[in-house]
């Protein structure tokens, strides 16, 4: 996706060879309009899919998720990091260790949002390691509701999240996807070029 690529080269950030800042426009300060054409192009690619339901982890995966859930017509679940007294009895949950953060977090969704009978789309901010898209499809599982597929905004396409999820069957549809930062630049993966190789 251009446009997010030209966002990511200008207000992008990055901070060593496997951190790219974007707390410009994803994940502090929100870029409302780029969210809409996320949510649209998430929208787009899993329009056959027959989705009832977008997973999602707060907080930076929410702003993508309420877009393409705007766009599909249906109820947009996060879950959440951080205990609640409100959020106790009847949960899925899992475990997912952050390497950025270096923090391990229990998520949690209340089972009665998810059943069966829904198919449901996973959408992140990014995909690295694959841990929280992991602990999503789990919770996603635990509620025997099935996994339609995982829209990620930034894939980091040098780390294994990506492979990880195809090995297991999982359709990803990632908006951008970054090859390289070394040497404090980005590069994108396209697939065309990689047809070429």
């Amino acid at each position: 996706m251009r446009l997010l690529e030209e966002k990511i080269q200008k207000d992008g950030r990055v901070l060593n060879d496997n951190v790219l800042k974007v707390d410009s426009f994803l994940n502090h300060q929100i870029d409302p309009q780029l969210m809409n054409e996320l949510g649209k192009e998430f929208a787009q690619r899993f329009s056959a899919e027959g989705i009832t339901k977008i997973v999602t982890i707060e907080s930076s995966g929410i702003a993508p998720a309420v877009m393409a859930g705007l766009y599909m017509n249906v109820t947009v679940i996060f879950a959440r990091k951080r205990k609640s007294v409100t959020l106790t009895d009847d949960l899925l949950t899992a475990s997912v260790h952050s390497f950025t953060k270096n923090e391990t977090n229990e998520l949690a969704i209340a089972a009665k949002y998810l059943n069966e009978n829904d198919k449901v789309l996973i959408i992140d901010d990014f995909l690295a390691n694959g841990q929280a898209a992991l602990a999503l499809v789990d919770m996603v599982q635990q509620a025997n509701a099935s996994v339609a597929g995982i829209g990620i905004v930034i894939e980091k396409s040098f780390q294994p999240g990506a492979q990880k999820l195809k090995d297991k069957g999982l359709r990803v549809e990632s908006l951008a996807r970054v090859a390289s930062l070394s040497n404090g630049e980005v590069t994108f993966k396209h697939e065309k070029m990689e047809e070429l190789v």
